[in-house]
């Protein structure tokens, strides 16, 4: 597929090609000072934002039940909420079930580049064969002023240091990216005052480094950011920035700034069908019969263990509505590796899921390939298990991820993730 047959590549592909948002990848690792990720939102058209939160085999499963509605579908993506490559084992994993199941599908990505060159063979290997990278500077100095912070190997960077790891990380994965000829994207935030004079750098540099289009989009200020109330760029000047930046690299006009659940064709929001087959895709019905939760928690009251640290697990049944503890079952000793996981998943055989409040990607593959449905939440037990229970998904406020606390809000710029 070249980008005359992709809908966000082509403004001719968008009326007749649809494209699907697969929203495997709640975890960043950047702050940017305009971003706020929302889950469980179905009121806003912006990236960032998704109605429910999916597994890669959920996802696989979703978009096979989409497209049976929607057969335009040509090209399936993954845009976040966060980005991609923060969660790389997931995102890589959706796009190999998604290229065995469905090999004629098209298959892009939307990142900011921070993990780039660490995924690019992987991403050329699998088939992404499209890749969006947005860049907002081109100068550190700038920059510092756009990202809060920027969590590269563990480590946060603030300031002009968190900007040039950044830039410097764009830069070297776009490079390899472009050695495996995958088509790319640069995205480019308009934010008055801050970048609205830098544009045609940008456009200059990434043309040098073989970008293929420029997507120049006006802020979308966001309540509870710091740019909440810089007011975007007149429909004029909009015009103006890509003429200018147009003398370097084609311009894109035709960005709907799709959330990262968008499914259908370009412009279109979700229909009401397609947002159900969503919610119920993201509900965990593999294992729903099995009459038990566990729990990892310290005395019964708060999910407040690491998976594998917990010495012992709280299994709890419901009667009615009513939650009861029944016992305690000692977990495997430590060691052994995936053989650990598959003697807890033994021992779990009658447990739907297990609610923790941290885990390994090895056990969680583990644990999910047997039926059992690992919950990394905070704070009380029941309200996790009565949503379990019932079928329901765990209330985002209740759920970790990197860029979402405790409390449910944005993370706050300390950039060390949530422990």
């Amino acid at each position: 597929m070249g980008t005359r047959e992709h809908p966000c590549f082509s403004e001719n592909a968008r009326h007749t090609t649809g494209r699907i948002h697969l929203p495997v990848a709640p975890k960043c690792n950047i702050q940017c000072n305009f971003c706020d990720r929302k889950y469980d939102c179905v009121n806003e058209s912006r990236p960032g934002v998704t109605s429910s939160m999916l597994n890669p085999r959920q996802a696989a499963d979703y978009l096979e039940k989409v497209i049976e509605k929607i057969p335009a579908i040509a090209v399936a993506g993954i845009a976040g909420p966060g980005d991609p490559l923060a969660n790389g084992d997931e995102t890589l994993e959706t796009f190999r079930l998604v290229r065995d199941r469905f090999p004629d599908l098209h298959l892009c990505m939307a990142t900011n580049g921070l993990e780039l060159e660490t995924y690019a063979d992987d991403i050329a290997a699998i088939g992404v064969n499209h890749v969006t990278v947005t860049v907002n500077a081109v100068e550190p100095e700038i920059g510092s002023r756009i990202y809060s912070w920027v969590r590269y190997n563990k480590r946060p960077y603030r300031g002009i240091e968190g900007a040039s790891v950044l830039l410097e990380r764009q830069t070297a994965g776009i490079k390899k990216l472009k050695r495996h000829g995958v088509i790319l994207k640069v995205n480019t935030v308009i934010i008055p005052g801050i970048n609205d004079r830098h544009i045609s750098d940008i456009a200059g540099e990434m043309a040098l480094l073989g970008a293929n289009v420029h997507n120049c989009i006006p802020l979308y200020p966001v309540e509870g950011t710091p740019f909440e109330h810089i007011d975007p760029v007149s429909r004029t000047e909009l015009e103006k920035i890509r003429l200018h930046a147009s003398q370097y690299i084609k311009q894109m006009t035709h960005c709907q700034r799709c959330r990262a659940d968008a499914a259908g064709m370009l412009g279109e929001s979700n229909p009401e069908e397609i947002t159900k087959l969503l919610s119920e895709a993201s509900g965990w019905k593999h294992g729903s019969e099995k009459p038990y939760v566990a729990v990892a928690t310290m005395e019964g009251l708060f999910v407040n263990q690491h998976l594998g640290e917990a010495d012992q697990l709280w299994i709890f049944s419901s009667d009615n509505g009513k939650i009861e503890l029944i016992g305690r079952r000692k977990t495997p000793p430590v060691g052994g590796g995936d053989e650990r996981w598959n003697r807890m998943a033994d021992m779990l055989h009658d447990c739907r899921a297990v609610l923790v409040s941290g885990s390994g990607q090895s056990p969680v593959q583990v644990l999910e390939s047997r039926g059992i449905r690992v919950v990394t939440m905070e704070g009380l037990a029941e309200e996790g298990m009565g949503a379990v229970f019932s079928g329901r998904n765990v209330p985002a406020i209740l759920l970790r991820t990197e860029g979402r606390c405790s409390a449910g809000n944005s993370c706050g710029g300390t950039g060390m993730g949530c422990g």
